[in-house]
């Protein structure tokens, strides 16, 4: 093997050492796992790019009301299943100022981070019709969400829409949801792993099929108006985060609160629940509930069942980070804009060393520069290239894991990636275009 930054033979003997039948099939933990043994063995730091993990330190806001509100006794008694009122009045707050779309407080409700949410909507939407047993995933996308799904023995269905942008769309969705079965539609926007980000015309299409065929969409928006080509910054202002909420009444959002406000290791996210479909008597509720209104099942059947409440303290620092960008006196996005420029860089690094972007435009339009871009490298499938690249110190995933049908990209995250580490990613990916000369 010609000379790589990291020792063939360290890697080779921590790679047979792991266990793992396929490097570039593992979970990111999995090979999470195997690159600390790399770098503890061979002394040299990696390029992490296989987390999707904020690289911000936590908004002070909240850690300050956070510590007001345990010194306030907060810790001695169980908070509400359905969150504490300044919360869920902040967080509909937050959705009418920044998507322009009104959802009253009572539908809007704390979770420990929004993957807890997404699994009390399984729980919930997913069960609604028992002739409608089967989730849709809009993929590429977050690969828990699969596993959720089960864990709950619920069914599931991939659809890669990267075949299928703006018009194309529609036909397809109502080739697969005439077929009666879809309970849910789930899709993240910006999207996780790509950053693509649908389209005004496809969100509408997504609505106008949800609504025909009478389907939850459920739309994550976990990096909440992260899409930095436009300025969503100002409260009340247009242009507004778009939201399939413009389209039909069948949506739930969930929006986590580690991306935007750095604030991950707190494990809290919102969910939130359109009016109409909150108020609405499902029959079909009860073979799981006690209640057929569709926001009590939620609250007090899947929610309840699954953590009794988020923790109390966290609430109140998520209410007052809320309640500042609400009133704009904190921009969070301000901090956050350090991803995309840093990406600017990173898929330039790339794309001058020989490798192309995978998902690289929104109908027409270049995808925004993100959290996350998609990469490959001619000659090699996205399996092969996640194992290659160990050698050279520089870490990922593969799209194979995520729903993608486009088996020769990758997927990188920016967030882990310190300026100061630029220049020796760089450098690496030479190296490498060196070792794997393109004909």
């Amino acid at each position: 093997m010609k000379e790589t930054p990291i020792d063939s033979s360290i890697v080779e003997e921590k790679i047979k050492g792991s266990g793992l039948s396929s490097i570039g099939r593992s979970s990111i933990r999995e090979i999470r796992t195997l690159i600390n043994e790399i770098e503890q063995a061979s002394g040299k730091k990696f390029i992490r790019m296989e987390m999707g993990i904020p690289g911000l330190p936590a908004a002070q806001i909240g850690i300050d009301a956070e510590k007001k509100a345990l010194d306030g006794g907060c810790a001695s008694f169980y908070p509400s299943i359905e969150g504490i009122p300044e919360l869920k009045v902040e967080i509909s707050r937050l959705i009418k100022l920044f998507v322009d779309l009104d959802v009253a407080p009572g539908g809007c409700i704390p979770c420990t981070g929004s993957t807890s949410g997404s699994m009390i909507t399984f729980l919930t939407a997913g069960r609604m019709n028992p002739d409608k047993d089967t989730v849709l995933f809009l993929d590429p996308g977050f690969p828990v969400h699969k596993q959720q799904c089960n864990v709950l023995g619920i069914k599931h269905r991939s659809l890669d829409v990267y075949n299928y942008r703006g018009e194309k769309l529609r036909a397809r969705l109502e080739e697969i949801l005439s077929e009666g079965n879809i309970s849910c539609i789930l899709y993240s926007n910006p999207n996780n792993p790509t950053w693509i980000c649908f389209t005004h015309t496809e969100l509408e299409i997504i609505g106008e099929m949800a609504t025909k065929y009478d389907a939850v969409v459920v739309e994550d928006l976990a990096y909440f108006t992260m899409d930095f080509r436009k300025d969503y910054s100002i409260p009340g202002r247009p242009p507004f985060q778009p939201s399939v909420g413009k389209y039909t009444d069948n949506y739930i959002l969930l929006i986590s609160s580690s991306k935007a406000f750095s604030y991950a290791g707190q494990r809290i996210g919102m969910l939130a629940v359109s009016n109409a479909l909150f108020d609405r008597e499902v029959p079909g509720l009860t073979r799981y509930f006690t209640q057929k209104t569709f926001g009590r099942a939620m609250i007090y059947g899947a929610a309840y069942a699954q953590s009794a409440g988020v923790t109390h303290s966290t609430q109140y620092g998520l209410a007052a980070l809320l309640k500042a960008t609400n009133d704009a006196t904190y921009r969070f996005i301000d901090e956050v804009k350090v991803y995309g420029e840093r990406a600017k860089v990173m898929k330039k690094d790339f794309t001058d060393n020989g490798f192309y972007i995978v998902y690289d435009k929104d109908e027409d339009n270049p995808i925004a520069d993100g959290f996350y871009f998609t990469v490959a490298y001619p000659g090699m499938d996205g399996v092969q290239l996640i194992e290659e690249l160990l050698y050279y110190g520089i870490s990922a995933i593969s799209l194979a894991n995520t729903g993608s049908e486009r088996i020769e990209g990758i997927r990188a995250c920016v967030s882990l990636v310190s300026e100061e580490q630029l220049p020796e990613l760089r450098h690496r990916l030479e190296v490498f275009r060196e070792n794997h000369p393109v004909n």
